[in-house]
């Protein structure tokens, strides 16, 4: 009592089948998957990487740069 049987999810996806048509779910099905697909490319790329993650090298040089520019600025 209180729970939907398989029955009733049945009748739903009728329902919403009926209303929206198969040609109009399918195509949001299609646009749903395209922007997921698109995230998760997202989150995988590496071009824009903050500071914080850049490799060892780029850290060492960009350490090597702040202190000569501290150097510079004490000098004058």
């Amino acid at each position: 009592m209180g729970g939907l049987s398989i029955w009733h999810w049945l009748i739903v996806l009728a329902v919403v089948l009926l209303v929206f048509g198969t040609k109009r779910l399918t195509s949001g099905a299609k646009d749903l998957g395209s922007a997921v697909k698109e995230f998760k490319k997202g989150m995988r790329d590496d071009d824009d990487k903050p500071a914080g993650q850049l490799g060892d090298q780029s850290r060492t040089d960009q350490a090597a740069s702040d202190k000569q520019r501290d150097d510079d600025h004490v000098q004058r």
